[in-house]
């Protein structure tokens, strides 16, 4: 049975806030596109937590629920909350099936969350996650490095990049803030 995917975040963190941008597309199978518009970046917390997903998009919205919960467990604690939410996706019969990966920032970092218990902080700030994800990335350190631009618009100029070589990843991009 196909499944329905969602695909390309990526994450600008500069030491006190950042942003996190995700592509529209939504892709059934290999070869459909079914969605141009989905939103894949979310706040959490009353906005002061962003949070994007890559995968399947069932499986990231109850991600999303479980990091939320784990947010609230440990009073907004980013760090602590995502090990207690890889912890629980790596071990429960349910959560250890779900297919996403997790992107989430708040003004003291930026992570990547597994079910495969991995949390990862990058080391200069910039992640990308999904099929477009490697793109993303490259454009996105590229335009750290080179350009002094903030990072939503270096978010949002990665994902155009990715849009135009991954055939999974479109142009409707949808950008969240934190910080300045």
């Amino acid at each position: 049975m196909d499944k329905i995917r969602a695909t390309t975040i990526v994450a600008v963190w500069n030491g006190n806030g950042g942003a996190i941008a995700g592509d529209g597309q939504v892709t059934f199978g290999e070869t459909t596109i079914i969605k141009h518009g989905a939103k894949k970046v979310r706040r959490l917390r009353d906005g002061s937590v962003l949070a994007g997903f890559a995968g399947s998009s069932a499986d990231a919205f109850s991600l999303f629920e479980k990091f939320e919960e784990q947010l609230e467990a440990y009073r907004g604690n980013l760090a602590r909350a995502a090990v207690e939410l890889a912890k629980e996706w790596r071990t429960d019969r349910v959560l250890r099936r779900l297919e996403a990966l997790l992107v989430v920032m708040d003004r003291s970092g930026l992570l990547v969350v597994s079910g495969n218990g991995d949390v990862i902080e990058p080391d200069d700030g910039v992640v990308a996650i999904g099929s477009g994800g490697p793109y993303a990335m490259a454009a996105a350190k590229a335009l750290v490095k080179h350009t002094n631009l903030s990072p939503a618009d270096i978010a949002r100029e990665a994902l155009l990049i990715a849009s135009q070589i991954c055939i999974y990843t479109n142009d409707r991009v949808t950008v969240e803030t934190l910080g300045p």
